[in-house]
């Protein structure tokens, strides 16, 4: 199951070991509700080997910011606290996890 990140938990969950994805979404974007689902099963198919979280947005402006999210859905691959990685719109599944398993 994804995380859901939080301005209190952000600092916690960026300095957990290994890969972290962090899905930059907000609840009016319509391309980030087709993608929700798909982040959703990526949670289920690598939990135990990477994090998967969403960050909202709105809730969370300093945290995308940081990230440099200018458009939504982002998704932003991060291992051991370094950018790795990242995916801008909606993607097919098997882009995800090839990003996900070349990030393990």
């Amino acid at each position: 199951m994804e995380k859901v990140i939080t301005t209190n938990n952000f600092q916690e969950i960026l300095e957990a070991p290994g890969l972290l994805v962090i899905d930059f979404w907000a609840t009016w974007c319509g391309p980030c509700r087709i993608l929700s689902p798909t982040v959703d099963e990526l949670a289920e198919e690598y939990e135990g080997k990477a994090t998967i979280a969403k960050c909202n947005v709105d809730d969370c402006e300093e945290i995308a910011s940081r990230f440099g999210v200018r458009n939504i859905p982002t998704l932003v691959f991060i291992k051991n606290g370094e950018v790795v990685d990242r995916s801008v719109g909606v993607v097919p599944k098997a882009d995800l996890q090839a990003k996900i398993n070349l990030n393990l």
